[in-house]
């Protein structure tokens, strides 16, 4: 099996990929981002994907969920995987922190460590990288006193010192991924259940509208386990609101609560249902 992820290896992506059960058989296919790791499932150039989506720190991954209500119709969520996140803050060689003038990681890299860039290297300026082992390659290729945000195996991969480890700015940081697969393809049998979905529509910027929304799974005994706006790209005020939800399509509960939603949105696009970690 083909399976994508944010490359290269020593990423947090390739990190909890390497912990799933029967990852052995794994064909590992490294994408430059998320939003191409999303759209190589659309493509059908690998079978499946693991893609960050929620942060405990930083919170959405914007660009997973941008590609998956816009772009990837056709990509569905098949499961999901909590994986701790520790950082390491590495460099070419040995070097103090005070030596330290630029900082590299990913975006979700740098607010995930934002107090320790702050309080212990507050001269130090910030570049984003493609990815967290990204980074580490340009600070182990480059001559100049930086230094990157990754992981304890992009050091090893790479070559990098690792000066400090467990930077991240709260010690259960974790990363909540997703699995991807074409539409149609099975979740498996056992929960419990999660599902996912985004909506947005007419009647979105008249009072109350929001609240109706929610009151079709509250009224129903439909746990939601989160909510998260993202704007539709459309202007300002245009927003489209993504959802996570106890139970699966087929509870009667659920079907009922998306049936009525239907009645006061424009679009309810279904990202999946699937077993909850």
């Amino acid at each position: 099996m083909r399976v994508g992820f944010l490359g290269p290896e020593g990423t947090f992506s390739h990190e909890a990929l390497v912990t799933a059960d029967g990852h052995e058989s794994f064909e590992l296919v490294p994408q430059p981002t998320n939003h191409d790791t999303v759209m190589a499932v659309h493509r059908g150039e690998v079978d499946r994907a693991l893609v960050p989506v929620e942060n405990s720190l930083e919170g959405a991954v914007n660009e997973t969920l941008d590609a998956l209500a816009f772009e990837a119709e056709d990509v569905t969520i098949i499961g999901e995987l909590v994986h701790p996140v520790r950082f390491c803050l590495i460099s070419r060689a040995p070097i103090g922190l005070e030596e330290i003038r630029t900082v590299y990681s990913h975006p979700q890299g740098l607010g995930q460590c934002a107090h320790f860039l702050r309080s212990r290297l507050p001269n130090a300026s910030v570049m984003t990288a493609a990815s967290t082992a990204d980074a580490v390659r340009i600070v182990t290729a480059s001559g100049m006193p930086a230094a990157a945000l990754s992981t304890r195996a992009a050091a090893e991969l790479y070559g990098g010192e690792v000066l400090l480890s467990g930077v991240e700015d709260v010690p259960d940081n974790e990363t909540r991924f997703a699995w991807l697969a074409p539409a149609g393809t099975s979740a498996g049998e056992h929960g419990p259940w999660k599902t996912s979905l985004v909506f947005w529509g007419v009647g979105s910027e008249a009072p109350g509208w929001l609240v109706s929304c929610l009151s079709d799974f509250a009224f129903r005994g439909v746990n939601l386990t989160r909510i998260e706006s993202r704007p539709r790209k459309l202007g300002l005020g245009k927003y489209m609101f993504f959802v996570d939800l106890e139970g699966r399509v087929g509870d009667e509960a659920v079907d009922a609560a998306l049936e009525s939603l239907r009645g006061r949105t424009e679009v309810v696009r279904l990202l999946g249902s699937y077993p909850a970690a």
